[in-house]
């Protein structure tokens, strides 16, 4: 009997043991849902995954090809953050649905450029071209207002982000325009004669920005990538903790080695 409460306590003190020397699995507390974009935003939060992990911070990161669903699901609490988006797109779509989401930090800037499979420089663009925009206005107006700064077009208001269409004042090549949706332009490339693509699309679709743009912002470029939350949760120290890992020295250095200008620290 008493050989037997013996082997049983051993065996207590094994399992306790154990457990104690067991890491304990991430609880909900641990973890910060991230939606972004693939590229280069899911890349840049892989390359940080691993910091945060050590520093007890869990990151799942939830893809989307488009830019409507990270803020719908941010705004319902399916994320806690996103990180895809310009601050004049979140405005517009703030402004929109009433959402009142929050920019956290500014992380990198991805200049906007335009590009063609029919063309090899811009003075080759034949009058009556058919050039695809994106067709929403934070982008929209951003392919107009770079279309204009390099002469094609002639906008009402150089200082408004959001130009539409209506907006244009002289189009001396009489440009036909067709407004798509953002993740589709790179795969309209043989459709079209010029195509003013997003970085992160046109990353995807392996076109080099540095070497394939005929077209593309400077480094001066107001439309910088925000990690962004709602108000309730913008001052959680998870995501406090993010924002200074996306903000870091590591992550500079990274998107300078992988993207070589194609993506611009904002930091």
């Amino acid at each position: 009997m008493v050989a037997r409460r013996a082997a049983l306590l051993s065996l207590a003190a094994f399992a306790l043991l154990a457990a104690c020397s067991r890491q304990p699995a991430p609880s909900a507390a641990d973890t910060l849902v991230v939606g972004a974009t693939a590229v280069p935003h899911a890349e840049v939060l892989e390359f940080i995954k691993p910091k945060l992990a050590v520093e007890g911070l869990k990151i799942d990161v939830k893809v989307f090809n488009d830019y409507v669903q990270p803020n719908t699901q941010l705004a319902e609490k399916h994320l806690d953050v996103n990180y895809f988006q310009t601050g004049p797109y979140l405005d517009t779509v703030n402004a929109d649905h009433g959402w009142g989401l929050v920019k956290v930090a500014g992380v990198h800037i991805e200049p906007l450029g335009a590009y063609s499979s029919k063309i090899k420089a811009i003075a080759d663009l034949p009058a009556g071209a058919t050039v695809a925009i994106p067709n929403e206005p934070s982008n929209g107006g951003r392919a107009l207002l770079l279309l204009a700064r390099n002469g094609l077009i002639t906008l009402k208001d150089l200082s408004n982000p959001v130009s539409t269409l209506k907006d244009i004042t002289a189009n001396p090549k009489n440009l036909k325009f067709k407004e798509l949706e953002s993740a589709t332009l790179p795969r309209v490339l043989n459709q079209v004669d010029l195509a003013v693509i997003n970085t992160n699309y046109a990353l995807d679709a392996k076109l080099d920005p540095s070497k394939d743009a005929l077209l593309i912002e400077d480094k001066t470029s107001p439309y910088v990538n925000f990690l962004v939350s709602r108000p309730d949760n913008a001052t959680d120290p998870r995501v406090l903790k993010l924002a200074k890992a996306l903000t870091s020295p590591e992550v500079k250095a990274f998107l300078a080695e992988k993207y070589k200008g194609a993506v611009v620290p904002a930091f």
